[in-house]
């Protein structure tokens, strides 16, 4: 590597680095894998000891919901503190309607079905959901769409990794949720949980690190405004009078 590759080599690990850290912090990380994964757990392992819906629900609500105010006492965003709530308390309200403990999983798979479905008619139709999930976290908005070509392919390769991962769990889990029993069902759903939501991550950075950098739409414009005012100090102090 001569001197003249060496920064260019020092600046593609540098964007690759922002990109990797740009999309944990986006899909809320370790910890966001860990509230959403933990509830169901405890859930599944209270009922398979117990086969008491009420008190595998309670469980799996109430830690989420001691997770969920750790997060608010460190100051994260309300987005990742409230999500991993929110969608347990949906699980535990399904499951003690219907008394099919189930249910419990049911609101997070039609979750995600739609979720698959949304990815892959997005990047169908040229915009992409996740290149409109990341542009506001790499500062791009939606300068991809038009100003940056290579950015937007990779956005759509991804959005298609995601939508089809995502349909892949979903054809595994629909069947079971329909002739497994609870336990195997339950212990399946868990294991579910996080090694697809990686393989996407990682197919997402693989594509996103071989695209273009994101143009900075956020310090274009300070820039321009910057100028603006510039321009306007220099027009006022060359004016008569002052």
């Amino acid at each position: 590597m001569t001197s003249l590759d060496k920064p260019a080599a020092d600046q593609q690990k540098a964007d690759q680095a922002v990109t990797e850290a740009a999309l944990f912090e986006a899909f809320g990380g370790v910890r966001g894998l860990v509230e959403t994964t933990v509830p169901g757990l405890v859930f599944i392992a209270i009922y398979t000891v117990n086969q008491d819906i009420h008190s595998a629900a309670i469980a799996a609500l109430v830690l989420s919901g001691l997770m969920g105010a750790v997060r608010l006492a460190r100051k994260d965003t309300v987005k990742h503190a409230f999500s991993g709530v929110f969608g347990v308390l949906f699980g535990v309200l399904f499951a003690m309607m219907t008394g099919n403990a189930k249910d419990f999983y049911l609101p997070g798979m039609l979750y995600t079905l739609g979720l698959s479905v949304a990815y892959l008619v997005t990047a169908m139709a040229g915009v992409p959901l996740l290149g409109l999930v990341l542009g506001p976290v790499f500062k791009e908005n939606l300068s991809w769409r038009t100003r940056n070509p290579g950015r937007k392919k990779a956005y759509t390769k991804a959005s298609y990794a995601w939508g089809l991962i995502l349909l892949a769990k979903c054809a595994v889990l629909f069947p079971m949720y329909f002739w497994a029993d609870t336990a195997k069902f339950g212990w399946v759903t868990v294991s579910l949980k996080i090694p697809p939501f990686l393989l996407a991550v990682y197919l997402t950075w693989i594509f996103l690190a071989k695209a273009p950098a994101p143009i900075n739409v956020i310090a274009e414009m300070e820039e321009r405004e910057e100028r603006e005012e510039r321009e306007a100090r220099e027009e006022a102090a060359k004016s008569p009078g002052s």
